[in-house]
C-alpha cells in the first residue's frame, strides 16, 4: 500500500499551493491529502469571519489530529511555514510515521523575531489587539518576506489567492513567551520518528537561523538541509523541484 502524505499548509494559505508537490509526489505512487486549515476555505475577497481571529493553533492541529485519525494508517506529515509547526505538534502525538518540515515555524522556547521577520508582520504588529482579529499581509510585505524569488506575475496571482490568517496563531508562535496557553510548545523527546527540516537561505520570514534551531531541537531524529538559493516559497519557487526532489530521497531511504 502507498503511503499518504498529509499537506499541512501555512499562513494564509490554502490547498491551492501545493499543487505543484501534490504532483509530484502522486507521480511517485504516494497518496497525497491537502486539508484546509479552519476558516481557511474562503473567498480571499470577502470580510472573515471574526471567530478566525481568537483561532489557536490548537484547535487547527485539534482539527487535523480528526482527520489523521480517520486514515488507514499513520501518514508521512508534510507542513509548510506555519504547517510545519504543527506537523511538530502532531509529531508530538505520535500521529505520523515521518515529519518533513519546509522552512518551518518555530515552536515556543526558539526566538524567531529577528528583524526581518518584524518587517515581515510589522502592518499586523502595529495594530492594538492584533492578536484576536483576523490579519493579513500586505503586497509589498508578502513580496519581502515569502516571495521575492517568484515572477511579478505570479507573486501577484499568488497574494490574491491568500486569505486571511488568526491573529492569535501568529501571536502564540511570535510571542510564544507571553502565551499562556502555550500553544506553540512541542515536547521534542515525544518526537520519536524521522524528522527532515528545509531552510532557505534567503528566507526572511522564517530565517536559515532560526530553521536550523529547529532541527536541532530534534537532533537525535532530525535530518537538515539549506538550500543556498531558495527562500520561503520553496513550494514554488523556481527549481521547486531540486527540492522535492531531495526530500522523495530522504523519505526513501528513511520511512520503511
Amino acid at each position: 500500500m502507498a503511503d499518504t502524505i498529509v499537506m499541512i499548509h501555512g499562513m494564509w494559505g490554502h490547498s491551492w499551493y501545493w499543487e505543484r508537490y501534490k504532483k509530484f509526489f502522486e507521480s511517485k505512487g504516494y497518496t497525497c491529502v491537502t486539508p484546509v486549515l479552519r476558516f481557511h476555505d474562503m473567498d480571499p475577497k470577502a470580510a472573515p469571519p471574526p471567530e478566525l481571529g481568537t483561532t489557536s493553533l490548537l484547535d487547527y492541529a485539534a482539527d487535523l489530529e480528526k482527520e489523521i485519525k480517520k486514515l488507514p494508517s499513520k501518514p508521512i506529515l508534510m507542513g509548510h511555514s506555519m504547517g510545519g509547526l504543527l506537523s511538530q505538534m502532531l509529531a508530538e502525538r505520535g500521529l505520523t510515521k515521518a515529519a518533513v518540515l519546509l522552512t518551518p515555524a518555530s515552536t515556543s522556547g526558539i526566538l524567531a523575531l529577528r528583524p526581518s521577520v518584524i518587517k515581515s508582520f510589522w502592518s499586523t504588529m502595529i495594530r492594538w489587539g492584533f492578536w484576536k482579529k483576523p490579519m493579513r499581509q500586505t503586497f509589498d510585505e508578502a513580496v519581502y518576506s515569502m516571495m521575492h524569488l517568484l515572477p511579478a506575475e505570479e507573486q501577484k496571482n499568488s497574494y490574491e489567492k491568500f486569505v486571511y490568517e488568526s491573529g492569535r496563531a501568529a501571536f502564540e508562535i511570535g510571542f510564544w513567551l507571553f502565551d499562556g496557553r502555550k500553544a506553540a510548545r512541542v515536547d521534542a523527546s515525544k518526537v520519536t520518528c524521522p524528522v527532515l527540516v528545509i531552510a532557505g537561505k534567503e528566507d526572511r520570514i522564517t530565517p536559515s537561523s532560526v530553521v536550523k534551531k529547529v532541527a536541532d531541537k530534534y537532533k537525535s531524529v532530525s535530518s537538515y538541509r539549506v538550500f543556498d538559493h531558495h527562500a520561503h516559497w520553496v513550494v514554488g519557487e523556481p527549481g521547486w523541484q531540486d527540492v522535492a526532489a531531495y526530500v522523495y530521497d530522504w523519505l526513501r531511504q528513511n520511512v520503511k
